[in-house]
């Protein structure tokens, strides 16, 4: 019975939270502010981001901003991927993300000084994964739209 309730809070947590608003899969709770500079928020978001479609894509094509796509490197391969994503598998993340070494290869591809939008299949999977990108010092706005949703949004597919 434990393990049946402490299941269903894990699955209540990874997709937002039993009292979480039901809004367009485009955004919802947090950000959406003019400013450019990345800068870490004080606190980790509970939410996912209120940025608009149109903000992201510009922050985007200005390289302010990275989307992130958490979603496993299987999906990644088989399903699709956008054409401006970058693979981060929530599994890697979890593994290594307190890992020195794996924390500065990461820069690499991720610089502190970005915004990180991050994506998924559906938006539950962006949680646990911005909350290890908030602890390695990343500006990390989670997004509620999954990869289709981004699709119909007007994202391209990588062909």
């Amino acid at each position: 019975m434990r393990f049946l309730m402490l299941s269903i809070m894990a699955v209540c947590i990874g997709c937002g939270g039993a009292n979480s608003d039901v809004q367009s899969p485009i955004g919802s709770d947090n950000n959406e502010s003019n400013g450019t500079a990345a800068k870490v928020p004080a606190a980790l978001p509970k939410t996912h981001t209120k940025d608009s479609i149109e903000l992201i894509k510009q922050r985007i094509a200005d390289e302010e901003a990275i989307l992130i796509d958490v979603r496993e490197q299987d999906e990644w391969n088989n399903i699709g991927h956008l054409q401006v994503a970058v693979s981060v598998p929530l599994t890697e993340l979890k593994e290594k993300g307190g890992d020195q070494a794996y924390a500065t290869k990461l820069a690499e591809k991720l610089p502190k000084d970005k915004i990180i939008y991050c994506h998924c299949a559906a938006g539950g999977r962006v949680m646990p994964a911005s909350a290890i990108l908030h602890k390695m010092g990343y500006d990390v706005r989670p997004l509620k739209a999954g990869y289709d949703d981004l699709l119909d949004a007007g994202f391209k597919d990588a062909e």
